[in-house]
């Protein structure tokens, strides 16, 4: 069986809506969510259909939220729906509405479960396998502009790490009862790091973050079963 969030690989990242010029290296993945409508195929094609659907203010950055549906071109039947958030670094002040977080507060219990991956140090460059090319990624140089000590982790490959923890932990590893994820990238991951995937059940569905031993890299997890 295929994991969910191989869904966020079946989208054309060449074909992706413009939304104007700006340095690579600034852009910043910074929130991404994904409703699955049922177990993926093993095998065959999918055509994505991409479209900008807003473009925050944030004063010293933009934000650009991008929806995109997945569809099984033999069927016409829907694979997956994805809203995908990307940070432009130094973009903002045009005068456009900053736009709104949803609201998420962690909750005071200890989590129900914690679920620990070691990352391996070539992570990214695996990673890199599913067609994302940014050189922040992959390029020590790229990388040192920014002021980082080394390319970091796809916040898609941490985004999949969080999705086979619950999978496992509340589907009993079944895709079928794998239904809508979602969360915000809010700190780097490097490779070779350990991600620690916090949960916290609500019934069939669940809050999550995702940490490592410097702090919180993913917040405002969500996740539910299908409807």
């Amino acid at each position: 069986m295929v994991l969910p969030t191989f869904a966020t690989t079946l989208l054309a990242r060449e074909r992706q809506p413009p939304f104007g010029d700006f340095d690579p290296a600034h852009l910043l993945h910074s929130h991404q969510s994904l409703t699955l409508h049922g177990p993926l195929p093993t095998t065959g094609t999918a055509t994505s259909t991409s479209r900008l659907t807003a473009l925050y203010d944030r004063g010293h950055n933009a934000l650009a939220v991008i929806d995109s549906t997945c569809v099984d071109p033999r069927t016409g039947g829907p694979l997956a729906e994805l809203r995908t958030g990307l940070t432009i670094r130094r973009e903002g002040g045009f005068g456009g509405e900053p736009g709104r977080d949803d609201p998420w507060d962690r909750p005071d219990s200890e989590p129900d479960r914690v679920i620990d991956y070691c990352t391996a140090p070539n992570q990214a460059l695996l990673y890199r396998l599913s067609g994302d090319l940014n050189p922040l990624h992959s390029d020590p140089n790229v990388a040192a502009r920014l002021g980082l000590r080394s390319p970091l982790l796809h916040g898609l490959c941490t985004f999949g790490f969080a999705g086979r923890a619950l999978l496992h932990a509340l589907c009993g590893g079944d895709p079928a009862r794998f239904g809508t994820i979602s969360a915000r990238f809010t700190a780097p991951v490097f490779p070779g790091q350990t991600l620690s995937v916090r949960i916290w059940e609500r019934g069939e569905d669940a809050l999550f973050q995702v940490h490592t031993n410097r702090g919180i890299v993913m917040d405002a997890g969500q996740f539910t079963q299908p409807g």
